[in-house]
């Protein structure tokens, strides 16, 4: 699939409005396949990243995920585009508009997340389903109310699959995991998007997954963190984000083979905002 991404022509059929950076919906011309198009020039400067430097780190945050063999962020490459290059992403299609994929729902056959609800949702104060781990409650405008709110908890599925993209977030420190960032595919699968503000080397993590938190990670995931420094292509992630970017990625992948704790929120500000 990243051949197709890398080699067809793109095809824009429209942008999405609700993206911060431009982002382009296309299709290949070829197969019709649908994908994503950020080009480098339609990114918003950020006081604390190089400018320019978002579609790498996406690719980059995607190399990760494949040295792990996670799979949790959606065939991403780097390359030129009808509008310079860009990253170029998959597109997730909504899983109630595919055929079942029997492979794919055999790999995440430990899902947890109840069908009714998002994986990462909003509940009111007491209503929060079992198998979900709250993170922050918080106020909503409701004019049903006497004072115009109403509390809400903001919790996601206590899931494997959120888990095996929490140790990744760490891992990439990834500034921004908000709830619509976290997209179901075909086959039970769950995929995480949006990495531009991943991998910078002072720590940055800000996210909804902090359900986890002090919790030890288990040893399928584990593993192959440990190894990640010989499963990577470091030449590859090099043209794509810093040496010292680089150095600190496998540092951080030794620190958390050797401790494998999920770290507790450590800044003022650890869920990004809005957090959908």
């Amino acid at each position: 699939m990243t051949g197709d991404l890398r080699e067809a022509d793109l095809r824009v059929l429209g942008r999405i409005a609700s993206a911060s950076n431009a982002t382009l919906l296309c299709e290949l011309a070829d197969s019709g396949t649908r994908c994503v198009y950020k080009p480098v020039r339609g990114e918003v400067p950020l006081w604390d990243f190089p400018d320019g430097t978002l579609a790498g780190r996406e690719v980059a945050s995607y190399l990760v995920s494949e040295a792990l063999g996670w799979g949790v962020v959606p065939p991403t490459v780097l390359r030129d585009g009808p509008v310079g290059p860009g990253m170029v992403q998959l597109w997730i299609d909504d899983p109630e508009e595919c055929a079942d994929d029997s492979e794919d729902s055999e790999a995440d056959a430990g899902a947890t997340a109840p069908a009714e609800h998002d994986p990462v949702d909003m509940f009111d104060v007491g209503d929060v389903p079992d198998g979900y781990l709250p993170i922050v409650t918080g106020l909503v405008e409701d004019r049903d109310e006497a004072d115009g709110y109403r509390e809400v908890v903001l919790a996601h599925a206590d899931d494997p699959r959120l888990m095996r993209m929490a140790v990744l977030d760490v891992l990439i420190n990834n500034a921004d995991r908000k709830g619509g960032h976290v997209l179901a595919g075909p086959g039970g699968r769950l995929y995480g998007v949006d990495h531009g503000i991943c991998l910078h080397r002072e720590p940055k993590l800000r996210t909804v997954l902090w359900g986890w938190a002090g919790r030890t990670a288990p040893d399928e995931l584990v593993v192959p963190v440990a190894s990640l420094a010989e499963r990577i292509d470091v030449d590859e992630l090099g043209a794509l984000i810093t040496p010292l970017e680089v150095e600190t990625l496998l540092t951080r992948a030794a620190d958390f083979a050797d401790d494998p704790v999920m770290p507790m929120p450590s800044t003022s500000r650890p869920i990004p905002w809005p957090p959908f």
